[in-house]
């Protein structure tokens, strides 16, 4: 079966069991209390529909993905895979994770073959390095530090480093509103689709938060319920998810109870690898 959501390596967090063809199995841990975290659930989503792919020169290229309910943690998920479409250019697949029957996230992903064509991308922006960033958090699961009486896992396996607002600003004219340094603390397998869905477990990493910062950030809303609603992502050229990304963020709009998050990870030689964007809801406890 596959590891306790409190494992401690991160690989163990993209760990499935196969039992069918097309059928999965895995855990999560804990996003919040008692609620498995939305990254994990995608990347182990994308995890099971890059196992039915058997091309090796079809890397993914998109996502499309939905958060039904929220999951449980420590419970098995149900990863069913349906291949919709194998041409000579593109692998189309969709993915419904299911929990005691019921659906709480779909993805559809496509991978499609390498063609050189135009090329061109948005600059990095010139914040500091990561070495120059001091620490910010070792984050033991898709947010924080937490305690392992809640669910979660007693040992690190990310390390993030936030740059100062003043610096983003400085960077960014303003249009960004967070940037963060991001890695694994171990060493990953050479696999592109480990890298792949490393980097779609990051990408909910932060974007809520870039949502909250032009309000004060979430210390000024404890009042708000967050939880993400869709997630998007394009994946645009090879990369290590062991070693530094940027993960540029912004916020374009907040309205009715939803928000709108998108992000740029940059490799730390300035190439653009991943664009997501996603929509959170904020609603109030009370």
């Amino acid at each position: 079966m596959p590891q306790s959501p409190d494992a401690e390596h991160f690989l163990e967090r993209l760990d499935l069991d196969r039992i069918d063809r097309d059928i999965f199995v895995g855990r999560c841990h804990a996003g919040s209390p008692l609620r498995a975290f939305g990254g994990q659930v995608a990347a182990q989503a994308l995890i099971a529909a890059g196992r039915t792919v058997d091309e090796p020169d079809r890397p993914v290229h998109s996502l499309h993905a939905y958060f039904i309910r929220p999951g449980r943690t420590h419970d098995p998920i149900v990863y069913s895979v349906q291949r919709v479409r194998d041409g000579r250019s593109f692998t189309t697949r969709h993915i419904t994770a299911v929990q005691y029957g019921e659906t709480i996230f779909t993805m559809s992903a496509s991978f499609s073959i390498n063609e050189p064509t135009l090329s061109h991308q948005a600059p990095a922006p010139d914040v500091p390095r990561p070495e120059d960033v001091p620490q910010t958090d070792f984050l033991y699961d898709g947010a924080e530090l937490r305690t392992p009486d809640k669910g979660y896992p007693t040992k690190p396996l990310l390390e993030r480093r936030l740059v100062d607002p003043e610096s983003v600003a400085q960077a960014t004219g303003g249009t960004a509103t967070r940037v963060a340094w991001t890695r694994t603390l171990e060493r990953l397998p050479d696999d592109p689709l480990v890298h792949v869905c490393t980097l779609t477990y990051f990408s909910d990493l932060t974007l809520i938060g870039a949502i909250l910062e032009p309000h004060g950030g979430r210390a000024a809303h404890p009042e708000l319920a967050l939880s993400s609603l869709d997630h998007a992502m394009w994946f645009h050229a090879p990369f290590r998810a062991d070693e530094w990304t940027m993960f540029v963020l912004d916020s374009p709009v907040a309205s009715r109870g939803h928000g709108l998050a998108r992000g740029e990870f940059y490799r730390e030689d300035g190439t653009l690898i991943a664009s997501v964007v996603q929509e959170a809801l904020l609603r109030s406890r009370s």
